[in-house]
């Protein structure tokens, strides 16, 4: 769950992901969880990359006080501009790009780059956000195996059960960037069937055109039946292409394997460049694994137009800005996750009474570059608050005996 909150003392606002102890239960989880934060507090030192303000727990859950990243993710607008004009999508690949090579800089596989953690602050700047996916400890030339990731976005060499390096964050650069020029994804069940240009509005028109004239309420009632019975579509591509069983995401993983991947014919010479670099199914040979590494993609003709020391200090003005009212302004997410209400259920005695409280000692931090003890201390009361102001805070918020960090934030926000 993540709430938007307030820091009582600046009314600053912040998300705060909360995760339910009950669910941490073996060591594979609670590594995830300190990677998270580890990950986190690095990610504070730079601009693309959504940092750390706190963490904090009580008996039975764990706070993360993040950056709240107000402009909604690239899904989202995507959504609403089905693709993007070669200069927006080269701005944001050139962002991204940066964000990744600190992250690798700093021994660190990102492994979940996707539309959907790739988010716009206020002024149109990106931010990777969801570090749940990371490996921490990898100097160059290391390697891992752990087969994850979002299927669309899986490389080549984590499906073939390779050891795998940073190349793998390239790849999916690649998809990504592939999504943001074509309006879809090079994997499409169209794209393997040869035809990249079949993944469009005006084909699904095509495959319904020349069907019987029947009332459109009655052909409606018929295509939702054929929905709920079949699980998809009757005008999938897959079915269009007279193989129901293609829909899958062993066919997607076997495309992606196997299949060539099919450049738009209305992109750039460019554009087109960097994404056969980097979508090559070789880690060897993709684009920014070579003997130069970074440097090759810096120097690519795609990013020519970068000036990438402005571009990392955030002197270069985005292409597009969020439209926002207010800070607290929500318009730029989906609202069936803004309407949801927010719901933090009561502390269970004899689920707190299962759990190792050991295993979360040390969870609390405070991010120097944000705040000091200082104001943890005083920040919310005033050096002249007594205990009565400390016991009346307690009484507003769910847990028993919560920390003193989680006096500082009103929870949630409406």
């Amino acid at each position: 769950m993540v709430l938007m909150v307030e820091l009582r003392r600046t009314k600053r606002v912040y998300a705060m992901k909360v995760i339910k102890k009950a669910l941490v239960t073996d060591d594979e989880d609670i590594d995830w969880v300190q990677t998270e934060k580890h990950v986190f507090e690095t990610a504070s030192n730079h601009p693309f990359l959504v940092g750390l303000h706190s963490c904090f727990q009580t008996p039975s859950r764990l706070f993360f006080v993040i950056e709240f990243v107000r402009g909604g993710d690239l899904m989202f607008h995507m959504q609403r501009q089905r693709r993007l004009p070669e200069e927006h999508a080269r701005f944001y690949a050139a962002e991204i790009s940066l964000a990744l090579h600190f992250l690798h800089s700093h021994g660190i596989i990102y492994r979940d780059l996707k539309l959907d953690n790739v988010l716009l602050d206020h002024e149109g700047h990106i931010k990777l956000t969801d570090y749940g996916m990371c490996k921490e400890g990898v100097r160059p030339g290391d390697t891992t195996s752990t087969f994850c990731g979002t299927p669309n976005y899986i490389a080549p060499e984590i499906l073939r059960g390779e050891e795998y390096g940073f190349s793998v964050d390239w790849w999916a650069l690649g998809v990504l960037t592939y999504e943001m020029l074509a309006g879809r994804s090079p994997f499409d069940i169209a794209q393997a069937a040869d035809n990249p240009d079949q993944n469009t509005e005006d084909y699904l028109f095509q495959l319904v055109r020349g069907r019987s004239a029947v009332s459109v309420d009655w052909w409606a009632l018929g295509v939702l039946t054929y929905e709920m019975l079949a699980g998809r579509s009757p005008f999938d591509i897959a079915q269009a292409a007279d193989n129901p069983d293609q829909n899958t995401e062993d066919y997607l993983f076997q495309v992606i394997l196997e299949k060539t991947i099919r450049i738009p014919r209305s992109l750039s010479v460019k554009a087109a460049s960097v994404l056969k670099g980097f979508l090559n199914k070789s880690a060897a040979e993709r684009l920014g694994c070579g003997e130069n590494a970074f440097l090759d993609i810096l120097h690519h003709p795609f990013f020519k137009t970068i000036d990438w020391e402005m571009l990392e200090q955030k002197q270069v003005v985005p292409p597009f800005k969020p439209r926002l009212e207010s800070e607290r302004d929500l318009a730029n997410f989906p609202p069936e996750f803004t309407d949801e209400p927010v719901h933090l259920t009561p502390d269970n005695d004899t689920v707190i009474a299962d759990i190792d409280q050991s295993e979360f000692e040390g969870f609390e931090y405070v991010n120097p570059l944000l705040m000091s003890l200082e104001d943890c201390a005083y920040g919310s009361y005033g050096a002249e608050s007594s205990s009565s102001d400390y016991d009346s805070v307690c009484s507003e918020l769910p847990a028993k005996r919560p920390t003193l960090l989680q006096h500082m934030f009103c929870l949630p926000l409406n």
